[in-house]
């Protein structure tokens, strides 16, 4: 049963020019999961936990995963959400489109997209396991100038594999 409350607050410890913190507002959607939260002082990402069961089947088996919460992220910010690394090892489950971005606008439920690469073995996501992190980071919006040409640099215009192996 989905819990639609108040928004509350939960505070990143990110600096911000301020010298503050930045409060990201949080929607709980499902009353009886834990709210995100940090593993470990100092960690980067916050755990989201599935609000819902799902079954990946092996060799690319995919899901698209509620997590029962939405959030308010301020301007300026962006959430971006990664594996963890744990799934990954022991599963072979991962994310699709990592990192997943939420822009500060974006006011749904955030949903992971998860993907099974063991190539033999299915993985069942269970309702409340964690299974991404998100992470709050500063974003600069670029201001884009056309020009005809573009400046020279040392690497030039080599890509995949310039640089050897």
């Amino acid at each position: 049963m989905a819990f639609y409350g108040p928004a509350m607050a939960l505070t990143i410890p990110f600096p911000h020019p301020d010298g503050g913190e930045v409060a990201v507002l949080i929607q709980r959607l499902e009353a009886d999961l834990p709210l995100p939260a940090y593993a470990r002082p100092g960690d980067a990402g916050l755990d989201l936990r599935a609000a819902a069961g799902a079954e990946l089947p092996a060799g690319g088996g995919r899901a698209l995963v509620p997590t029962g919460i939405a959030v308010a992220i301020p301007t300026g910010f962006a959430g971006f959400v990664q594996p963890r690394s744990g799934l990954a090892r022991d599963h072979g489950v991962t994310c699709l489109n990592t990192p997943g971005l939420i822009d500060s606008g974006y006011r749904g439920e955030l949903k992971v997209l998860l993907v099974n690469t063991d190539p033999g073995k299915p993985f069942t996501v269970q309702r409340g396991e964690r299974i991404a992190q998100l992470v709050i980071q500063p974003v600069t919006v670029a201001e884009l100038r056309e020009v005809d040409e573009l400046p020279p640099s040392e690497r030039g215009s080599g890509g995949f594999g310039s640089t050897g192996r």
